[in-house]
């Protein structure tokens, strides 16, 4: 049930960044001149980086939920054998990378203020922060959601069905806005 009832959240959530997309290629449409002037200050090559570190905190994730479901909370092994890494090695490791994408971020945006770009300045520049600083709050649900899990994993005295389970459904949410990102890169940094 709670599996179902994250889809139907994630769906209306969808919705959102559905209509964040649409306002701006409707503002985009009526202004190509200032978004051509803009999309030049942008770090695409940092954005890149940035980006591979996010999509890659989705496989770090999906191996913490295959931990879960095996029921392995943590590593039967040493911190190097990778191979043998639980729910909490995984999930620890999307969360600092998940991390480092938010200061990645926080660096841009401070780069793109440097640059004169700022939410106030143009509608560019309220477009580029609200979309983007959207889905920076979105992701820092899921950091907040990942430090739940991995404080349950702790406070629990054994794992259960549920734990996975919301391991599971953190998967999801944290999926979701690795999707969302991957479509407001292509849109913001590739789409000329």
């Amino acid at each position: 049930m709670v599996s179902v009832g994250t889809i139907i959240w994630l769906s209306s959530e969808l919705m959102f960044f559905a209509a964040l997309f649409a306002s701006y290629f409707t503002i985009r449409s009526v202004s190509p001149e200032l978004w051509e002037q803009n999309t030049q200050l942008l770090n695409v090559p940092f954005a890149l980086g940035n980006t591979t570190i996010l999509v890659l905190s989705s496989l770090t994730c999906q191996l913490g939920v295959f931990a879960a479901e095996r029921g392995q909370v943590g590593r039967a092994g040493s911190l190097l054998q990778v191979k043998l890494w639980g729910l909490r090695e995984w999930f620890g490791l999307t969360y600092v990378m998940g991390s480092i994408f938010v200061a990645g971020q926080a660096v841009e945006y401070a780069q793109l203020v440097q640059e004169g770009v700022t939410l106030q300045d143009s509608a560019y520049g309220s477009m580029f922060y609200l979309t983007t600083g959207f889905h920076g709050i979105h992701v820092a649900g899921g950091l907040i959601a990942f430090l739940l899990v991995l404080g349950r994993t702790y406070l629990a005295r054994k794992f259960t069905h549920e734990q996975a389970v919301s391991a599971i459904v953190v998967s999801y949410y944290w999926h979701f806005v690795d999707v969302v990102w991957i479509g407001l890169f292509a849109t913001i940094y590739l789409v000329k």
